[in-house]
């Protein structure tokens, strides 16, 4: 068979061949083993990631609250899962009178006016309808404890979860360009050096059309690779803000509707095991202290198959 040398797209946002080969070999046998003791990787049974996740937000909840302690999250947006918590809420009375919410990132449109928490394909409207209208009037948190990106506060979120005493956990998993919250590997609002990139808060940015492809296939969008429905900018919290959380929790189990094909499962590979770099932002939680959860199907060796077409 001949063989065929070619350099990756310009749009690639991270291009290290020789990395990029050597996390594409790492089996399902080596995927959780890693330097750093505190970035813990498990990996579990594809439908037990949620329920981790579930219990870990539900535990962390009502122990403050028996505690009679304030506790702060920054959430993404895997919206039907909150159901789950606020429904243990409401079956064991845990009152949220002291639990913060804040919205981890937000759509904008092209000149960064950031989407209404009333639009129903933005994130602050999904993290009301699936988790804080879902917990029982008297048991949820006061409304001014639960925070989305506006365009009134963008300039100052950061400053908002450090106010409200910082995150106590920063929940994400990692995007199709290796992002964090929106942090885009190849955003010109997020570029710098690592030391510098490091010091990066919220902030507006520009969407990469990984992203745009990637979110194209969300049921929020219809599911059908419709890249004029994903708006082309967002608010999003920045890499201090993960830093500076006492904890952080990472899941990586998404698959196209429940197949083998994830394209989760070469960047789970990179952002773990790659190098720590603002081109694979959420390479950046090796350094922290960080539970990973990877699902068996992103675990799974990355093999050719001809016998598949799309």
């Amino acid at each position: 068979m001949s063989a065929f040398h070619y350099q990756p797209s310009k749009w690639v946002p991270f291009a290290d061949l020789a990395t990029i080969e050597r996390c594409r070999r790492i089996t399902r046998a080596e995927i959780d083993t890693h330097p750093n003791p505190d970035f813990r990787i498990r990996v579990v049974a594809d439908a037990d990631v949620e329920m981790i996740w579930v219990t870990d937000m539900f535990r962390r909840i009502q122990s403050a609250a028996q505690a009679g302690q304030n506790l702060v999250m920054i959430l993404p947006n895997p919206c039907p899962t909150y159901r789950h918590v606020a429904r243990l809420i409401n079956a064991c009375g845990v009152d949220c009178s002291r639990l913060h919410l804040f919205a981890m990132d937000e759509y904008a449109d092209q000149d960064g006016r950031i989407a209404p928490s009333t639009w129903a394909a933005g994130f602050t409207y999904a993290m009301n309808k699936f988790f804080v209208s879902q917990i029982k009037p008297e048991l949820r948190p006061p409304a001014r404890q639960v925070i989305g990106f506006t365009d009134q506060n963008v300039d100052h979120y950061s400053k908002l979860i450090a106010d409200a005493g910082g995150a106590d956990v920063c929940y994400s998993g990692p995007g199709w360009t290796g992002h964090l919250a929106f942090i885009e590997p190849d955003a010109p609002e997020f570029d710098g050096p690592l030391a510098e990139w490091k010091t990066f808060g919220a902030r507006r940015v520009t969407l990469s059309p990984f992203t745009l492809a990637q979110n194209s296939l969300h049921g929020s969008f219809g599911m059908s690779g419709d890249l004029a429905a994903v708006p082309p900018r967002a608010a999003t919290i920045g890499p201090a803000d993960v830093i500076a959380a006492r904890h952080r929790f990472e899941a990586a189990a998404i698959t196209v509707q429940g197949t083998q094909s994830s394209w989760q499962r070469l960047t789970a590979r990179l952002c773990y095991h790659g190098p720590v770099t603002p081109r694979l932002p959420s390479s950046i939680l090796q350094e922290l202290r960080t539970d990973v959860y990877v699902s068996e199907s992103i675990a799974a060796d990355i093999r050719i198959d001809h016998s598949k077409g799309y």
